[in-house]
């Protein structure tokens, strides 16, 4: 379903949510916007560009009313609102085609126009930071950061960018087969405020991964994994304890500057990061 509509649909669900996770002692949360370029949102028949707009503008206005409402309870543990900037539903450097390698469902110049489109809504509705996420596909993370870079000279702004990437199994490479290191050096060039890892493999099997990235990275890193590896029945089995305990490496071995969590994780699971790993742990320098 069109997760996303429901900024505009039902505010009050997705702003409850958003104040679940701040009580739990996030930090960061994301907009409800994964979804939120007209490529994706073409399934749906709401690709027009006020349609989009509407959407992103909406997710933000939630996420950052709810930012503000938790850091003027705590001004001393501010809250941030980050923009979230999925990989759309197309790629650009695998064919969906199977008898036709060289065929592309979209172009390089389509991908840059939808996350452009994407970035006017989100800024407008008071992100504080763009987060583009879930990177399979290096190259359409490419379009995005172009995309952000030509959003930043047009209208004469500039937040911070983080950028996270996804591998799809142990070989610790993405979709369009790139190990952490060339993942690095392909983005490395927009002068990423932060780069890490999400989703894909549960935490105890990123590790290695993430040591990879820390390595390399000359900005912060951060890792929001899955609660675990999907069950039979797609869902997620890692308890809070459970899930921190498999973090605690991450943070204890100096490896990152943020943790999180992605598929299955609810608020506790946050929870028990925020005391567990994050709290007895300095940040990577």
């Amino acid at each position: 379903g069109n997760n996303d509509l429901l900024s505009v649909t039902r505010p009050d669900v997705v702003t409850d949510i958003h104040e679940q996770y701040l009580a739990a002692g996030a930090d960061i949360i994301e907009t409800n916007t994964f979804s939120g370029t007209f490529i994706a949102q073409a399934d749906y028949a709401l690709q027009a560009y006020d349609e989009v707009f509407r959407i992103n503008k909406s997710g933000a206005e939630l996420a950052k009313a709810a930012c503000v409402k938790f850091t003027a309870q705590n001004p001393n543990k501010p809250r941030f609102a980050a923009g979230a900037i999925g990989p759309t539903n197309r790629t650009l450097s695998v064919s969906p085609s199977v008898e036709n390698p060289a065929y592309r469902a979209t172009t390089f110049d389509e991908v840059v126009k939808a996350y452009y489109e994407q970035c006017e809504g989100l800024v407008a509705g008071g992100v504080d930071m763009f987060l583009v996420e879930t990177i399979f596909d290096t190259l359409n993370a490419k379009a995005a950061l172009f995309a952000l870079e030509k959003f930043f000279t047009d209208k004469g702004v500039k937040i911070p960018v983080f950028v996270s990437g996804t591998i799809v199994d142990n070989s610790g490479r993405t979709l369009s087969g790139q190990t952490n290191e060339a993942f690095w050096i392909s983005v490395s060039h927009a002068k990423p405020m932060a780069i890490g890892l999400n989703c894909a493999l549960g935490a105890k099997d990123m590790y290695k991964y993430v040591a990879n990235l820390a390595k390399c990275a000359d900005c912060y890193v951060f890792c929001y994994p899955n609660a675990g590896l999907p069950n039979a029945m797609g869902g997620y089995d890692d308890t809070p304890n459970g899930m921190a305990g498999d973090c605690m490496p991450f943070a204890a071995d100096g490896l990152i500057n943020g943790i999180g969590g992605c598929c299955g994780t609810g608020p506790e699971h946050i929870k028990a990061l925020a005391e567990q790993v994050a709290a007895p742990h300095k940040p990577r320098e």
